[in-house]
């Protein structure tokens, strides 16, 4: 967790949900939440695909009565 989250979910765990500044708090740390999602679906995303394998004997031949 970095420190803006680490921040944003303090202040909306010890803010009262009733009023305006913890409304605030918790939409702060909504969307905290929601760019770091974003953020590690972008890095997920980027990783390489290996290639499967065409020859040898690891990786071509699947055991279908296993």
């Amino acid at each position: 967790m970095d420190s803006i989250t680490g921040a944003a979910t303090a202040a909306a765990s010890s803010a009262d949900l009733g009023t305006v500044q913890g409304a605030a708090a918790v939409s702060v740390l909504k969307k905290a939440l929601n760019l770091q999602a974003s953020s590690a679906a972008q890095l997920i995303n980027a990783l390489p695909q290996p290639a499967l394998a065409t020859s040898g004997a690891i990786g071509t031949q699947v055991n279908r009565y296993a």
